[in-house]
């Protein structure tokens, strides 16, 4: 992606500039465990998705989603002193220009302002949430709401994943896609330009605001 002209980055948060996968495991598991779930299977699965549309698949008929996606969410927001920054991250966000980036998330609001707080990230000025959306990832209308926001074309941007289902979104969108493997060694779609984390990474800034990576030592 390096010498190629971006218009704005779209940030997943989860994975991709914060590593929480320590609480997100933890979290799923004990879930999976109280309704006699394969705890495995739920947490591979969980990744990059809605935590609604985790459980209204993985669930027992009947079950109060609502109410389910607030206990998980509170199990998560009481694990904040486990949530870390993706290394470089906060270097590399702080140096965009503001009107130029966005973090585009399946968690909620609430749980996402805590977690980029925690993680001594600039907070953006445009954060797409679960809330946000009709249709979670794999859809793309996350991304295509964040560029909107930004009022770029989502085509110019590049969106930035980990997990199978935000990758596939980005993609359905129309976004070049590159993937974090920080805390996933092997994304289930590798079809696109990889990187660990941000530490030697940077930004030129033209005129125009476009952006564009170059690989610093």
């Amino acid at each position: 992606m390096t010498g190629r002209r971006f218009s704005a980055f779209l940030f997943d948060m989860d994975g991709t500039i914060i590593n929480s996968i320590e609480v997100a495991i933890d979290a799923w598991s004990q879930w999976a465990v109280r309704h006699g779930l394969d705890a495995a299977e739920v947490t591979k699965a969980m990744h990059g998705v809605r935590a609604a549309e985790t459980i209204a698949r993985f669930g027992p008929a009947g079950i109060d989603i609502d109410h389910e996606v607030a206990l998980l969410t509170d199990a998560e927001f009481n694990a904040v002193d486990k949530v870390k920054p993706i290394a470089g991250a906060a270097r590399f966000l702080s140096a965009l220009p503001r009107d130029r980036w966005a973090i585009v998330t399946s968690s909620p609001r609430r749980l996402a302002l805590q977690r980029i707080t925690a993680a001594g990230l600039p907070m953006p000025d445009i954060l797409i949430t679960a809330e946000d959306v009709n249709a979670g990832k794999p859809a793309p209308d996350c991304f295509i709401a964040a560029a909107e926001k930004l009022n770029v074309e989502i085509s110019n941007c590049l969106v930035w994943e980990d997990a199978p289902a935000g990758i596939a979104a980005g993609k359905a969108a129309g976004a070049d896609v590159m993937i974090v493997t920080a805390t996933h060694d092997s994304p289930d779609d590798k079809a696109g330009e990889t990187i660990i984390d941000y530490q030697n990474l940077a930004c030129d800034i033209a005129p125009d605001g476009t952006l564009t990576l170059k690989v610093i030592a």
